[in-house]
């Protein structure tokens, strides 16, 4: 049965009543080049008017730029309907010479809300998650900060992107880990064995990142597709000439399947993540209103076991596709 981005999906133990799509803001931080303010916000803004009420950013996106951009876009719901709509951001990244490093310490994440609450203008943020495991401070460390921070108002709920299963079981000694926000799309889906099972099985709500393959599988992309040299894409392997040409083909034939199954390639990328029972809540983002729309769309497309069979097959012929990370001078 098809789902209404209207309705709301219960994102695990927080309890939280989010869209099955949410808006993500990591193309407006400046990682993936210039891009237009203007239609950002209206962008923004048209995903509010689809019924969306779920939207992602993070300290890291330009480092307050994402986190001010969807305050300017949404102060109208941020001060008259703030119970309406759900903000999730992330931290846990500090800047340094020549890109970011890990830093999920008390005084850097205190330091994060702190500077997010005052970006995104707001009194409480709904959900906070940790952008990425910081080897150099304890879990538990970690998690008693986020507690005090959530006994303080500041934060509601608590969450991690890019965790591995064991991590967020060390994590959840201390302070249960509420939500994970994983990479995951048909060229990566490495999540499938271990992290989303572990978190089906103790009730982790999960938005994954990227179902479009940063871009790979938005329809868009060729062999003379050229990034902007401040668009990380023109650095990541995944986009190099080999390993593209091999990826477009398996792009191809799965705009076959899009073509049988009544719908276009974004859709059935986006479809395909959320027909795993694991999955919660896939994140989109678009510069341009008609994208966003084109994303919403692809709650109506249903994937049986004969399209599902066939895709895998399909995938049996694809390079691995990864995003980046943090030491790659690149955030996610």
């Amino acid at each position: 049965m098809a789902v209404s981005v209207n309705q709301r999906v219960r994102l695990g133990r927080s309890e939280l009543q989010v869209s099955p799509i949410a808006y993500g803001t990591w193309q407006l931080g400046g990682e993936w080049g210039s891009f237009d303010e203007a239609r950002a916000i209206e962008a923004i803004r048209h995903a509010r008017s689809l019924g969306i009420n779920f939207f992602d950013t993070a300290q890291a996106y330009g480092f307050g730029a994402s986190e001010r951009l969807l305050a300017k876009a949404l102060a109208d719901d941020l001060r008259d309907n703030r119970d309406e709509v759900v903000i999730a951001t992330k931290g846990g990244l500090r800047p340094v010479d020549g890109g970011v490093a890990r830093d999920s310490s008390p005084e850097w994440l205190r330091q994060g809300v702190e500077e997010s609450l005052a970006a995104l203008g707001i009194e409480a943020i709904d959900l906070y998650q940790v952008h990425w495991p910081d080897p150099d401070t304890p879990f538990e460390v970690t998690a008693g900060a986020l507690a005090e921070l959530r006994d303080e108002g500041k934060i509601r709920h608590v969450g991690v992107s890019n965790y591995s299963a064991e991590q967020m079981a060390e994590l959840s000694k201390t302070l249960p880990v509420e939500t994970l926000q994983p990479p995951y799309h048909l060229f990566a889906p490495e999540i499938e064995d271990g992290v989303l099972p572990w978190c089906f099985e103790n009730d982790v709500g999960v938005l994954v990142y990227s179902p479009l393959a940063h871009g790979l599988l938005s329809g868009g992309i060729s062999e003379e597709t050229e990034f902007a040299d401040d668009d990380w894409r023109s650095a990541s392997p995944m986009f190099k000439p080999d390993a593209l040409r091999q990826n477009l083909e398996v792009v191809r034939q799965l705009g076959e399947v899009a073509e049988q199954v009544g719908c276009t390639l974004s859709q059935l990328a986006v479809a395909w993540t959320l027909a795993n029972p694991c999955v919660n809540v896939a994140i989109v983002g678009s510069r341009r209103p008609e994208h966003i729309e084109e994303s919403v769309g692809a709650l109506e497309v249903h994937l049986g076991e004969r399209e599902l069979q066939w895709i895998a097959g399909i995938m049996e012929g694809a390079i691995s596709a990864p995003g980046p990370s943090p030491e790659m001078n690149s955030e996610s």
